[in-house]
C-alpha cells in the first residue's frame, strides 16, 4: 500500500528501523554512465529525466557497509552474490513484517509492503569513506544524540509523549525532510519528476511534498529563512541535473536511526540518467556541526510509469498521534 490513511501508531519507528536494518542501494554497476546509451533531449536540449520513478527494490540495502564484509569492497560482488544476497534479506524482511508498527497494531497487512520483493542491486549504499561506513560524529552532535536517546528511552522506549510537539515531523505527518523523503520505506516509494527550461519539480508520495528546484541562477535565500527541506538550487554539469540545497532547520534528520541535521546543513544531489529507466542519485552530506568529514551514498531511481503517486492522506482517519499522547496520560493517571 502506498497510501497513509491508515498510518499507525510508531509508524515513526519503520523507516528508521528498516533503514537500519536494510535501507537503499545502487545498479550502476549495471549502467555505467559512459556507456553507448544517450540520454534523451527536451526540446529546450536539457537531458529529459522527467517521468515517475520508484526506490522499492533499494529498501533491503543498508546504508553502511555490514561488518560482515569488513575489507571487501563494492567492486568485489558479482551478479550471484548481489542475488543470493538479495533472497537473504527478502527473508528477513518477511521474517520481521508482522511486527513493524507494534505487534498489537502493525502497519496494515502484509500485502501493502513493497519491500518484501525489493531487489536491491548493491550490498550497501555509502561510496565514501571508501570503507562504507558513516564518519565520526562531532563531540557536540554525540552529545544532542545521547539527549535524544534518553528521550526516547522513556515510556519503555515509546518516546516522551508530553505533547504533539513531543513528536518528529514525520510522526506529525510534516515531513521525512531531506534527503528522507526519497529513502525507501515499505510502501509510498513513487517520485514524479517535472522539467520545465528554468525549473525541475519533484514530487515525493510520502509524505506528498513537493520540491521547486529554480535553474536560472539565482542566488539562495538569506540565512534568517529556514525551511524543513531547504533552499535548493540546480544547474546541469552534462548529463547530471546537480542541485545544491541550504538553509535547512535543525528539526528534521536525514533517515537513518533518527540523526538530525543542524542549520549548517548542505546537501549535494546528483541526478543522473545512466539508462532508459535509470536515474542514479548521488548524495552527498556537509554538515560540519554533526559530522566530522562529508560522506556520500548512491542509490538508483527506476522509471516505472505503473507506480503512479497515490494521495498520502496522513491525518484523514489516522488517529495514531491522538492516541499516542491519550495512551501516555493514561500511564500517567496508574
Amino acid at each position: 500500500m502506498k497510501n497513509g490513511r491508515l498510518r499507525p501508531a510508531g509508524m515513526l519507528l519503520i523507516a528508521a528501523s528498516l533503514f537500519s536494518l536494510f535501507c537503499l542501494p545502487l545498479d550502476a554497476q549495471n549502467t555505467k554512465p559512459g556507456a553507448a546509451w544517450t540520454a534523451p533531449r527536451t526540446p529546450w536540449g536539457h537531458p529529459d529525466i522527467e517521468g515517475i520513478y520508484t526506490n522499492k527494490d533499494e529498501t533491503n540495502t543498508p546504508l553502511e557497509r555490514p561488518d560482515q564484509f569488513k575489507g571487501r569492497s563494492l567492486r568485489d560482488f558479482n551478479e550471484a552474490d548481489l542475488a543470493a544476497l538479495s533472497k537473504q534479506r527478502q527473508a528477513l524482511a518477511a521474517k520481521i513484517a508482522g511486527g513493524i508498527g507494534g505487534a498489537e497494531t502493525g502497519a496494515g497487512p502484509t500485502h501493502w509492503y513493497e519491500h518484501l520483493q525489493g531487489n536491491g542491486g548493491r550490498p550497501w549504499l555509502i561510496i565514501d569513506p571508501p570503507d562504507g561506513k558513516l564518519p565520526e560524529m562531532t563531540p557536540q552532535a554525540q552529545k544532542r544524540e545521547a539527549a535524544v536517546a534518553a528521550l526516547n528511552n522513556a515510556r519503555d522506549g515509546e518516546g516522551r509523549a508530553d505533547s504533539w510537539l513531543d513528536r518528529s515531523m514525520y510522526d506529525r505527518c510534516i515531513t521525512r525532510g531531506l534527503p528522507g523523503s526519497m529513502m525507501p520505506a515499505i510502501y509510498g516509494n513513487a517520485y514524479e519528476i517535472v522539467q520545465a527550461p528554468e525549473y525541475v519539480a519533484i514530487r515525493y508520495e510520502m509524505i506528498h511534498e513537493t520540491r521547486v528546484i529554480p535553474l536560472d541562477g539565482r542566488r539562495h535565500v538569506g540565512p534568517a529563512v529556514q525551511e524543513y527541506l531547504g533552499d535548493a538550487r540546480g544547474h546541469w554539469e552534462g548529463n547530471s541535473l546537480v542541485v545544491e540545497t541550504t538553509n535547512f532547520t535543525n528539526r528534521t534528520h536525514f533517515g537513518y536511526n533518527n540523526r538530525y541535521n543542524s542549520e549548517k546543513f548542505t546537501l549535494t544531489e546528483r541526478f543522473t540518467p545512466v539508462g532508459p529507466n535509470t536515474l542514479q542519485w548521488q548524495v552527498t552530506f556537509n554538515d560540519p556541526e554533526v559530522w566530522t568529514r562529508p560522506f556520500t551514498f548512491e542509490m538508483p531511481l527506476t522509471r516505472d510509469s505503473s507506480q503512479p503517486i497515490f494521495e498520502y492522506a496522513c491525518h484523514e482517519g489516522n488517529l495514531g498521534l491522538e492516541h499516542i499522547l491519550s495512551a501516555a496520560r493514561a500511564e500517567e493517571r496508574k
